[in-house]
């Protein structure tokens, strides 16, 4: 139901935008900017992530690594990733579909500012074989996201 639910945001939110499912897999960000034909960095990876007792959904640039200092800094408490078994009971999505779309339940989404590197970036729909196309801006402004400046910096990470 994860690609259903995702597909239904999409047609009462925004029309424009398609889900697209591939051929291959796009469940990691290798496998994902493969299928795709982007670099890794263009895959836009949700993360799903404990916020003291709240679920909170993390988007980053696919290529980037969370910075433990500024998150930290900006959330008061280290960063606690959901366990695999947590995962689709808390979004709805499975691992390797997980997106801010189409959510089993409202949950407050952060997009990192490593995302506006990129005009595009592609994030999961609901399954390990789909995706979507759409600008950094609008997937922050669809989710109701807060901008954050939490994962490590490019040079860093290069």
């Amino acid at each position: 139901m994860s690609l259903a639910t995702v597909t239904a945001f999409f047609a009462n939110h925004a029309p424009d935008i398609a889900v697209e499912r591939y051929a291959t897999s796009t469940a990691t960000v290798a496998l994902a900017a493969a299928a795709l034909g982007v670099a890794p960095g263009q895959i836009a990876k949700t993360l799903s992530l404990r916020l003291d007792d709240e679920v909170v959904l993390l988007v980053t640039r696919g290529d980037a690594r969370l910075d433990n200092r500024k998150y930290k800094e900006r959330f008061g408490q280290k960063a606690r990733m959901l366990g695999l078994d947590e995962v689709e009971h808390e979004t709805g999505h499975p691992v390797g579909g997980v997106c801010p779309f189409g959510l089993a339940r409202p949950l407050r989404v952060f997009c990192d500012v490593s995302l506006r590197a990129f005009d595009v970036v592609f994030p999961a729909a609901g399954a390990p074989d789909a995706a979507v196309r759409i600008t950094p801006e609008r997937l922050a402004v669809l989710t109701q996201a807060a901008w954050v400046d939490v994962a490590q910096d490019a040079a860093v990470v290069a």
